[in-house]
C-alpha cells in the first residue's frame, strides 16, 4: 500500500511552495489566492465535505506553479505573447505537475494542477483529454481560473466585469467547461448570476408569460423547465 504524506506534511509543502510562487511573482500568487478560495467554494456548493474542499483548495494554491520555472521575458511580459512563447507558457501545468510529483503527495494534487487546462470538448491542454476524462478537480479548477483571470487587470489587459465574464462562462459550457460546474460556479456568484439572468430574461417575447413559481415558461405553445433559465440549463 502506498503511504502518501500526512495533513499535516501536505499542507507545509504546499505552503512552502505557494511561498515560492509569491518570491517569483506576487501578481500569479495573488491569483493563486483567488482561485483557492473560489475553489473552496465551488467544492462545498457542489456538495464535497470539508476535508475534500480544503484538499482542492490547496491544489489551487499551488496550480500556477509551473510558471515560477517561465522566463520573465514571458512571464511579465506586458503585450500579447508570440505563438512560441505562447506555448513555453502552456508548459507551466505540466512543469507544476512534476514538481508536486517530486513530494510524497496524494496525486489528487499532482492531477489537478496537471489537467486544469484541459478543455470539456477536448481541445485543451497538454493531454487534450474531453469530458470524465479530465479529473473533476481539475474541471472545476478551470472555471475559477479564467473567472479570476478574466476579472483581474494585468499590464496587457484591462479587468472585465463580473457580469461580463459570467456570461463567457455560460457561453463556453459544454465547450471549454463542465456545464454542471459552471452552474454550480456561478451559484456561489448569487449577485453577479442573477444579474446575468435577469438581463436574458429581459430579451424573453413579450408573448410568453413568466410563472416564477408554478412552472416555468408558457406561450405561443412552447413550454421550459422552471427556475432559473440559464443557470439551470447549462
Amino acid at each position: 500500500m502506498v503511504l502518501y504524506a500526512s495533513q499535516r506534511d501536505t499542507e507545509h509543502v504546499i505552503h512552502d511552495l505557494a511561498e515560492s510562487i509569491q518570491k517569483r511573482d506576487v501578481l500569479t500568487y495573488e491569483h493563486c489566492l483567488r482561485v483557492s478560495g473560489y475553489a473552496g467554494r465551488l467544492a462545498r456548493r457542489l456538495g464535497w465535505d470539508q476535508h475534500d474542499a480544503h484538499q482542492l483548495a490547496l491544489a489551487a494554491l499551488v496550480h500556477d506553479l509551473g510558471k515560477t520555472w517561465i522566463g520573465n521575458d514571458i512571464l511579465l511580459k506586458e503585450t500579447a505573447l508570440s505563438t512560441e512563447e505562447r506555448l513555453l507558457m502552456e508548459r507551466h501545468p505540466v512543469v507544476g505537475a512534476q514538481m508536486l510529483a517530486g513530494y510524497d503527495l496524494d496525486p489528487f494534487f499532482v492531477e489537478t494542477v496537471l489537467h486544469h487546462h484541459e478543455a470539456y470538448d477536448g481541445h485543451g491542454y497538454p493531454a487534450g483529454l474531453a469530458g470524465e476524462e479530465i479529473p473533476i478537480g481539475a474541471r472545476m479548477l478551470a472555471v475559477v481560473d479564467v473567472y479570476d483571470a478574466l476579472i483581474s487587470a494585468r499590464p496587457y489587459k484591462a479587468a472585465r466585469s463580473s457580469e461580463d465574464v459570467c456570461q463567457h462562462l455560460l457561453a463556453e459550457a459544454g465547450r471549454r467547461f463542465d456545464p454542471r460546474i459552471v452552474k454550480g460556479f456561478l451559484l456561489t456568484l448569487e449577485p453577479e448570476a442573477d444579474r446575468v439572468i435577469t438581463r436574458q430574461l429581459s430579451a424573453v417575447p413579450k408573448n410568453l408569460v413568466l410563472r416564477v413559481a408554478g412552472g416555468g415558461l408558457s406561450g405561443g405553445g412552447q413550454k421550459r423547465p422552471s427556475g432559473p433559465i440559464l443557470v439551470g440549463q447549462v
